[in-house]
């Protein structure tokens, strides 16, 4: 099942530069931390233990906001939250309304519209206003444990909780853990552990993982460049109640008018899952952890976009014109391209742009992209799987 991009984009576009490390690599800002509470001590192993438990998470209503500022050129203002420049360097914030893992709603607000991801025990909608459309995905009783998680749209705006995860599930062993100065996050006192890379050839500085002191759930994930004192990613609560959300927060039903495409999981239970890519698609990643380079081929890219040939020729109303971001695509990729350098060497020639956090490089057709030194991007062109 396939998930059509339009004003839903920032959660199903290619967001490599913002996805990295195998995992995670937007005006409004997250707080700055209060005074350090005192707390029990708790050891890092401890600290990890607890932000695995997915089960231990109570009731809650919150607001999540995630900011971005990956050292990129100045790029243009578009004044669109669904723009590529608002993607890159924007704030974006996120309802929270969390009964338990089967029953939930994520809402994106807009201006004058909002997103939405509404879950009914085996039923998911994905709601989006500005279009008037609504994806309901249902899955048959019986099934895996949470079956329609994984056809969930994924990208730049998660909460803490799962961008805690997938760090984790990224780096493995290859970090140094350690736990700092207690935090306010939300109003609620929180641990700090900490994870750096190993690898000197990382751009990552470290990771910073505020966990909720009483239920042990993130409440807040930054990520920094090496030597830098502010983060270059950080999403977290500004606003938390464990409280349960009101039974209208969780209800759904299809407007009137809306268009409604309905997918069966139970039918699809031989193709292939969402998120894989088919052999030879083209996309691929090389190496491992802290050091993974993601890489796909250029014209996708810029198609995913809205750029690049023929995709200035796609009438507005068109389909195509609809699953890409809007206002500023064609501007910020040239600033981007205008920023870049050539290079070359043993591995062939292309051009490469550097920030704090992210390397991109161009070659062969191909877009190789991580948070790393350009070194690993070179040894990884012509070797992603």
């Amino acid at each position: 099942m396939q998930v059509k991009l339009s004003r839903r984009s920032r959660w199903a576009v290619p967001a490599a530069a913002l996805v990295v490390t195998g995992g995670i690599i937007g005006g409004l800002q997250i707080p700055s931390a209060q005074a350090s509470p005192s707390l029990p001590p708790r050891t890092p192993a401890q600290l990890l233990a607890d932000i695995s438990q997915d089960q231990k998470v109570p009731p809650l209503t919150g607001t999540v906001v995630e900011t971005t500022s990956l050292g990129l050129p100045q790029l243009p203002n578009a004044g669109n939250p669904t723009s590529l420049s608002s993607l890159l360097t924007g704030s974006h914030t996120l309802k929270v309304y969390y009964q338990n893992p089967q029953h939930f709603r994520l809402s994106v607000p807009q201006t004058m519209s909002e997103n939405d991801v509404i879950r009914n025990g085996n039923t998911v909608w994905l709601w989006d206003s500005s279009q008037n459309s609504v994806t309901e995905i249902t899955a048959p009783p019986g099934t895996a444990r949470h079956p329609v998680e994984k056809k969930l749209p994924t990208g730049p705006v998660l909460t803490p909780q799962q961008a805690a995860n997938e760090i984790l599930k990224a780096v493995g062993k290859t970090a140094t853990v350690g736990v700092q100065s207690n935090v306010m996050v939300a109003g609620d006192p929180a641990y700090q552990l900490t994870l750096a890379p190993k690898d000197h050839r990382s751009l990552i500085g470290r990771v910073q993982i505020a966990v909720d002191a009483k239920y042990g759930m993130p409440l807040r994930v930054q990520v920094f460049a090496k030597g830098a004192a502010s983060p270059a990613f950080q999403v977290g609560y500004t606003a938390l109640s464990f409280t349960a959300p009101a039974a209208a927060n969780l209800a759904f039903t299809p407007p009137p008018g809306a268009k409604v495409d309905k997918t069966n999981l139970g039918a699809q239970s031989g193709q292939q899952e969402s998120g894989q890519l088919p052999t030879g698609s083209g996309f691929g990643s090389y190496g491992k952890g802290w050091l993974t380079v993601a890489s796909l081929p250029q014209k996708d890219l810029f198609s995913a976009f809205g750029t690049g040939p023929g995709a200035s020729r796609a009438p507005a109303s068109s389909s195509a014109g609809s699953n890409v971001l809007g206002g500023d695509s064609q501007q910020v990729l040239s600033a981007l391209l205008g920023a870049a350098k050539p290079v070359s060497g043993s591995w062939g020639s292309g051009t490469l742009l550097q920030t704090s956090l992210v390397s991109i490089l161009m070659t062969g057709g191909q877009v190789y992209i991580g948070a790393v030194q350009p070194s690993v991007l070179y040894a990884a062109v012509g070797h992603t799987s």
